[in-house]
């Protein structure tokens, strides 16, 4: 019994010690969260775990790590503020993914980013055809910011890919009642010969957008 109660006790005073420390570095939704912010969290999270099962060790050598770690926080945050060379050695910096239209493969190869995450985003930013993207750029949050062209293309059907970093998207092109031999007539009507070649194809019906790998890109 006695145990329970000085578990009881450590878990209400660590959670309204995180409260409060939580408080201090500021309000950010989880997706805004910084690498640094993410490190921070978890280690306090661990530490607190480990307190609360430790019954047996003392309070202090829980509390002064934790404060630790919030001024570690609190002073790169200040720093980040005040340098941008801090912040974006912290942080990183926002990457262009697409550029007028055209995927730019070595940037995304450099992030560890996949033509999953780039569609599921577009599509969370309500966009169905990357040649309507003037430029996208993948926040150091990993959130990916999409500028639209003014005239962009309304197709009004779903577009499919169709091949994704040189292979083949069977699944989607049974979907159209097709096969690659068609998809690879289509693209020898459009003089692209090597499907390894193609980074990102589509189709929605009417239309294809191709776009090869590591096509040179014009940046604005």
């Amino acid at each position: 019994m006695q145990e329970i109660l000085i578990i009881s006790m450590r878990t209400i005073i660590l959670y309204f010690l995180i409260w409060f420390i939580f408080r201090l570095m500021g309000k950010r939704e989880i997706g805004e969260l910084s690498i640094l912010d993410l490190v921070i969290f978890m280690m306090i999270a661990e530490i607190a775990v480990l307190a609360i099962e430790e019954v047996e060790d003392h309070m202090l050598h829980t509390v002064w790590p934790i404060l630790l770690l919030t001024f570690i926080q609190i002073t790169l945050a200040y720093l980040s503020l005040k340098f941008q060379g801090v912040r974006r050695f912290l942080d990183g910096k926002p990457v262009l993914l697409i550029i007028n239209g055209k995927i730019d493969e070595g940037a995304m190869r450099k992030q560890r980013y996949n033509f999953d995450d780039l569609l599921i985003q577009l599509r969370e930013n309500n966009i169905d055809s990357i040649q309507d993207v003037s430029y996208a750029i993948l926040e150091p949050s990993g959130k990916l910011a999409v500028v639209e062209k003014e005239n962009k293309h309304t197709h009004g059907a779903l577009e499919l890919p169709l091949i994704a970093d040189g292979v083949v998207q069977h699944d989607h092109l049974k979907q159209i009642n097709q096969n690659e031999q068609w998809l690879k007539d289509e693209l020898t009507k459009r003089g692209y010969h090597d499907i390894e070649q193609i980074s990102y194809c589509s189709f929605n019906q009417k239309t294809f957008y191709i776009d090869l790998k590591d096509e040179v890109v014009k940046k604005r």
